[in-house]
């Protein structure tokens, strides 16, 4: 579930625009953008386990009320801001595919949305097994487009490699990549989504934990 935030249409569209503009240049603001990711969802899936609480809980019990009232309204904001690019990013994308209009396509992307939601009462797996279909599908999808394009794996490894900002404009994309790399709505999720795991109770219980949820974050 996590890993969606890492596929949305936010990623897709700073990650093609900065390809388009400054080909393989900006390789390296996504490599430190996901490093800084999995740190921080590393840390999260930590502070869960070993505090039994997540992100939103925690922030309740060692902050004071308008400190809260605050972080509330401003995680909001930016999960809202987040979200906007999902929806339009999936409005659009059924717009190219199937002709359909953005209105309707907003409205339909909704519509999953909520499907996906009602399915919950089916169980936490059954949506786990959804996502993990449709990640797979990305995934292999990815990976037939990067064997078709034929990348110049040289100037990959260089981009990757080597930080280079050739003109503003690249800085402010590259800021656009960072920013739609680290979301804040995963690291609530995280520390949520580590809640649903069967964990001992037990110090080396939830070392195991810690260990397996930081694996599977990177």
């Amino acid at each position: 579930l996590v890993s969606v935030g890492y596929m949305d249409p936010g990623n897709w569209a700073t990650d093609l625009a900065g390809g388009a503009r400054y080909e393989y240049a900006l390789l390296w603001v996504i490599l430190l953008s996901n490093l800084m990711a999995m740190q921080l969802q590393s840390l999260c899936a930590k502070m869960g386990i070993a505090t039994g609480r997540d992100l939103a809980q925690a922030c309740r019990e060692h902050y004071s009320r308008p400190v809260t009232w605050v972080l509330w309204a401003l995680c909001e904001i930016a999960i809202a801001a987040c979200d906007l690019a999902e929806v339009i990013g999936s409005a659009v994308a059924l717009n190219l595919l199937f002709g359909v209009p953005l209105v309707l396509g907003v409205v339909l992307t909704g519509f999953d949305v909520m499907l996906l939601l009602a399915a919950m009462h089916f169980g936490f797996r059954k949506i786990e097994a959804i996502v993990l279909t449709l990640v797979t599908t990305i995934g292999i999808s990815f990976a037939l487009q990067l064997f078709l394009s034929r990348p110049d794996w040289g100037a990959v490894a260089l981009g990757t490699l080597v930080p280079a900002l050739p003109d503003q404009a690249a800085f402010y994309l590259a800021l656009g990549i960072l920013g739609a790399t680290v979301m804040p709505h995963n690291l609530y999720l995280h520390t949520a989504l580590v809640q649903t795991r069967d964990i001992e109770p037990t110090a080396e219980g939830k070392r195991q934990a810690i260990r397996f949820n930081i694996t599977d974050t990177i």
